[in-house]
């Protein structure tokens, strides 16, 4: 039987582990071959029953041009063949299908990534809050191993693990966050404004689409400004719905929001107004922003 788990490798090993160990097999006790192993003539000694009952192989073809002919030597082999296969061929793909397909894609934006590290460690019993999860999805990203490495590390550490503490353990920063600047500006808070608009920069942010961003933050801020002046109890949802946005944004321009009055807004628009003025006159872009996140912390 062929079995194909394919897409991001970590997940389809996982899934591998599962299924398997479902037919009486351990993942770890198969021959595994993967590289330039991966060849009729190395493959098809492991293909034959044995003493201690029928055949049974891993195959990974991480980086591997797949020689010709290998594929339907397995499928006529009849022993149980897993194969980890992160982008198979359409061809390969039909033969997976025929026999198990496991598809294993891999989350990829940050509320997906927070889901599915939190989901993980639920299972493992850490009490790990949204926010840590959430820290955990923007320093990793899609390196799921590497989460699961630090999720290893925390289970000794006791209690509830909020972001500063699984912080502290793991050691990085997360990438800049410009809600997280605009936060931190709104608030006063200049110095770790300016710490969020040097990461950004430093990742490869472009200064031009960073303004942008900036630009389209500040109007949901505004936006949320002009909502609370009603009198109105503004929650997350009602703001998602009246900005026509997704919750995440809705929350943050909120957050940013009860830090600021009408006429503060309307300063410090026309503070992103001068700062797009000055970056397309030729000013300094980093220089730009660096000025514009202290104005908007005053």
């Amino acid at each position: 039987m062929l079995l194909g788990f394919s897409g991001n490798l970590f997940l389809a090993e996982e899934q591998a582990r599962e299924v398997l160990l479902r037919r009486g097999l351990r993942l770890r006790e198969l021959p595994r071959l993967s590289g330039d192993d991966v060849k009729a003539e190395v493959v098809a000694p492991h293909l034959a029953p044995s003493l201690f009952g029928e055949a049974a192989l891993l195959i990974d073809l991480a980086g591997v041009k797949v020689p010709a002919g290998l594929m339907e030597l397995l499928v006529r082999s009849g022993a149980t063949v897993a194969v980890l296969d992160a982008a198979p061929s359409a061809a390969r793909l039909k033969l997976y299908e025929a026999g198990e397909h496991h598809p294993a894609p891999a989350p990829s934006k940050s509320g997906e990534l927070a889901a599915w590290v939190g989901k993980r460690a639920q299972e493992q019993g850490l009490k790990l809050d949204r926010d840590a999860a959430l820290y955990l999805a923007e320093v990793f990203g899609p390196d799921l191993a590497g989460m699961v490495s630090e999720l290893n590390k925390l289970t000794l550490l006791p209690g509830a693990l909020t972001r500063e503490a699984v912080a502290r353990v793991v050691g990085l920063e997360a990438p800049g966050d410009s809600f997280a600047m605009l936060g931190a500006a709104t608030a006063g808070q200049s110095a770790e404004a300016l710490r969020h608009l040097g990461r950004l920069l430093a990742s490869g942010e472009d200064p031009f689409k960073l303004l942008g961003a900036v630009v389209w933050q500040y109007s949901l801020v505004a936006r949320c400004v002009a909502l609370q002046a009603t009198g109105e109890r503004v929650t997350e949802a009602l703001a998602a719905q009246r900005l026509a946005v997704k919750a995440y944004p809705a929350k943050k321009a909120l957050e940013v929001a009860r830090h600021l009055s009408e006429a503060k807004i309307r300063t410090h628009l026309g503070r992103i107004l001068e700062a797009d003025q000055g970056m397309k006159s030729g000013l300094d872009a980093g220089a730009v922003l660096e000025r514009l996140v202290v104005h908007l912390s005053l």
